[in-house]
């Protein structure tokens, strides 16, 4: 059983770190709740032990101080909603009213502090503010997984105010770690991934680290064509990193002495224009024509990258085929996502990470259908590049 599993809370004060950065409208409606409600059970558990709650989180990124469109407040009535019962919530996160509310917190009650980075010293990973924010509770949870890997007050340095057996992984954090550990520790072969996305420059860690593991590794998306242009490729108007031609080159030679097989697509469907009006066609991927530009990944890529996706144990997926936002350059993203949910069905193991995916499974209904989807966007992709996660380390060492 889990450090927070078997802790009873009752009488306890937990100070919960939650990651609230969610999206909101023009009238501050949530439209993408998934970050609250992976949260609810950790924070239903210390409640039904009898202990209360005092949670915290940043929101959005302020640059002068509180403003309205950055305030939690506009939080509170859903967050009650999910847990049935009042959310309280303070206008601060370390002045007076925030330390008397927590002081006079009954077994039960629920508190939301403002948002931390109202105060630049969250950011700064400032000690003496980590130290007020810790004085307001009996015990630390960190249970924001997004924000593991910066090294912020809320996040790594408030856990050095708190006891051993006082600071513990909420039930979200505990959750990723197991799915991000199986994938890099524990991944059945063979073990596929897929990285997708618009740079070269953005993934050249992962799949650096990911050549020690994987057994073949899918590119796609805007990357793909700065590694065709490595391989001798004509990518006409498409977009490429001229200056890491020669790393995706190495990548591709390191992949080749480590057996290790990079799978880029075949075809791509190519646009006259970045746009959704545009005219489209489809080429090959390394004879795409002048003023043409890859805009998504082709009906022949997609026929072997799910071949490959089908002949897998493992899948990890972090990054889109295409421009999937825009209808017609969806497709390649859809495909890659169906093939996957059906590998998953069929016995493996898939990690979906990455915000853009992670919207793309969303978006297709496939979010179910996977083994497992990360909160944590670039605290994921900082893990499978092999970092050390301050938001971890604070707890684990």
């Amino acid at each position: 059983m889990s450090k927070f599993s078997s802790y009873n809370f009752s009488g306890k004060k937990a100070l919960i770190r939650v990651d609230f950065n969610v999206p909101l409208d023009e009238k501050y409606q949530i439209t993408d709740d998934n970050r609250i409600t992976a949260t609810i059970p950790t924070i239903k558990k210390v409640l039904d032990d009898g202990g209360s709650v005092i949670l915290m989180s940043h929101f959005g990124r302020p640059k002068e101080g509180p403003a309205e469109k950055y305030s939690l407040k506009h939080l509170v009535e859903h967050i009650s909603s999910l847990l049935g019962t009042k959310v309280d919530f303070t206008a601060d996160c370390i002045g007076d009213e925030a330390v008397a509310k927590a002081k006079n917190l009954k077994p039960g009650e629920v508190l939301l502090l403002e948002n931390l980075r109202f105060y630049k010293e969250e950011e700064k990973g400032d000690e003496a503010f980590a130290k007020k924010l810790a004085a307001l509770g009996d015990v630390y949870v960190n249970d924001a997984f997004g924000t593991a890997h910066r090294a912020h007050a809320s996040t790594a340095v408030i856990a050095q105010y708190f006891a051993p057996e006082e600071k513990m992984f909420g039930l979200v954090m505990e959750s990723e770690i197991k799915a991000a550990e199986k994938i890099l520790r524990e991944a059945e072969k063979p073990f596929t991934a897929i990285i997708g996305g618009a740079k070269v420059s953005d993934k050249i860690l992962i799949i650096e680290n990911l050549l020690d593991r994987a057994d073949n590794i899918i590119i796609g998306g805007g990357m793909a064509y700065t590694f065709e242009r490595a391989c001798g490729g004509k990518i006409g108007n498409s977009l490429v990193e001229e200056d890491r031609i020669d790393t995706a080159s190495e990548l591709l030679k390191k992949a080749a002495e480590k057996g290790v097989r990079i799978h880029l697509p075949t075809d791509s469907i190519i646009a006259d224009k970045f746009s959704e009006d545009a005219s489209v066609s489809s080429a090959l991927s390394n004879t795409i024509p002048d003023d043409w530009m890859g805009l998504d990944i082709g009906a022949l890529a997609c026929e072997t990258f799910t071949k490959v996706i089908h002949d897998s144990k493992t899948i990890l997926w972090n990054g889109p085929m295409g421009v999937f936002e825009m209808e017609k350059f969806q497709n390649g993203t859809k495909a890659i996502a169906k093939a996957i949910a059906e590998a998953t069905e069929n016995g493996a193991y898939s990690l979906v990470g990455g915000g853009d995916s992670v919207a793309a499974v969303n978006k297709f209904n496939y979010a179910d259908k996977v083994s497992y989807v990360s909160t944590g966007g670039g605290a994921m992709l900082e893990f499978f590049e092999g970092k050390e996660l301050p938001g971890i380390a604070a707890i684990t060492k």
